[in-house]
């Protein structure tokens, strides 16, 4: 990724890995309640397998992330403090979503994938609509630098 991105640079890349990553998470899920409609437990198995990869290589990094990197540019930012502490709350919401999905099995497990992808598609566009833009027109709050070279938070370059 290119050095000294503009706030317009900064949005743009977050929400467009936001949206990879919600159509990744999607496909997983569907792959699974498909599996489980069919009724092929063997292939239901492996796909929640892969759901739960997923979620342990990019959802949990990717907030682990956000929360080191860009969450405290909000201290300086005080219509963003109290957002950035509830988008806290749904990574906890989504961590504990994605334990549930380990040791559920058929219908559950599915259902639980559905949870994860509804769940993370209204915690992403929270940050794309509220947190991330008020952060970028802050004065000095260092969102862009925050941003720079994260692949967990922008994708790979």
């Amino acid at each position: 990724m290119a050095s000294h991105l503009s706030a317009g640079q900064a949005l743009a890349a977050v929400r467009s890995h936001h949206a990879d990553m919600l159509d990744r998470a999607s496909a997983l899920s569907q792959a699974l309640t498909a599996a489980v409609e069919a009724g092929d437990s063997g292939t239901a198995y492996d796909e929640k397998g892969n759901l739960i990869e997923w979620c342990a290589d990019d959802l949990v990094p990717h907030c682990v992330a956000e929360e080191g990197r860009i969450y405290p540019a909000a201290a300086g930012v005080a219509e963003a403090q109290l957002l950035a502490e509830g988008l806290r709350h749904d990574h906890e919401a989504l961590a504990a979503l994605v334990e549930e999905l380990r040791v559920s099995d058929g219908v559950r497990a599915a259902a639980v994938g559905q949870a994860i992808v509804r769940a993370f598609a209204l915690h992403a566009d929270k940050e794309d609509a509220l947190l991330f833009p008020a952060l970028a027109e802050a004065p000095g709050s260092g969102f862009s630098e925050a941003i720079e070279g994260l692949e967990e938070v922008v994708g790979a370059a």
